[in-house]
């Protein structure tokens, strides 16, 4: 995996400097663009696109909290393809009772109870962007040990919220299918 971080010469975090991503953003656009290349070998034609290809990924994943955070946990080899993460009973019991109200509502729809059900899971997002917001503040001043602890504890608000925006997708579509 490609470490943008390293790729943009910044120290790995959570809570990158907005304004020294997008600096090495433009200093690599402009030091990289295919168009400057025009004249140059097939090979290193490639290279240049195959440069700026990396650095407009790269900001778009620095400069996208939710995506960065994604990244981080990818990047430390916490987060790995069709992983069965299991989260704790307690969120799975209160979401097993929020799924259950969004399913009465689907069959009988009641716009005061799915504003309230909005609002409520609302309430539990940004609770959850809260505890990351928390933890991924001071991260980079943490030893690694503690680092490590930080990171499960992030991954499993990482999972929580993927969690909910399935949820709030679905509350979506009931409000919509109420309307139609």
């Amino acid at each position: 995996m490609i470490d943008y971080f390293g790729f943009y010469g910044l120290p790995l975090s959570f809570n990158p400097d907005p304004a020294l991503i997008k600096q090495q953003f433009y200093a690599w656009s402009k030091k990289y663009h295919p168009d400057f290349y025009i004249n140059e070998s097939a090979e290193k034609q490639a290279e240049v696109l195959e440069l700026s290809t990396l650095n407009n990924k790269a900001y778009q994943v620095l400069s996208d909290p939710q995506k960065r955070l994604h990244y981080i946990l990818e990047l430390k080899g916490l987060l790995k393809e069709g992983e069965h993460y299991v989260l704790p009973q307690s969120f799975l019991m209160e979401m097993m009772d929020v799924n259950e109200r969004l399913m009465d509502l689907q069959f009988d729809p009641d716009p005061v109870q799915l504003r309230a059900l909005k609002e409520e899971v609302a309430g539990i997002e940004k609770k959850i962007a809260d505890d990351i917001l928390k933890q991924t503040g001071s991260f980079e001043v943490l030893d690694t040990a503690a680092q490590e602890q930080v990171l499960l504890v992030i991954k499993d608000l990482y999972y929580r919220n993927k969690y909910l925006i399935r949820i709030r997708e679905s509350i979506h579509k009931a409000g919509r299918d109420k309307q139609a």
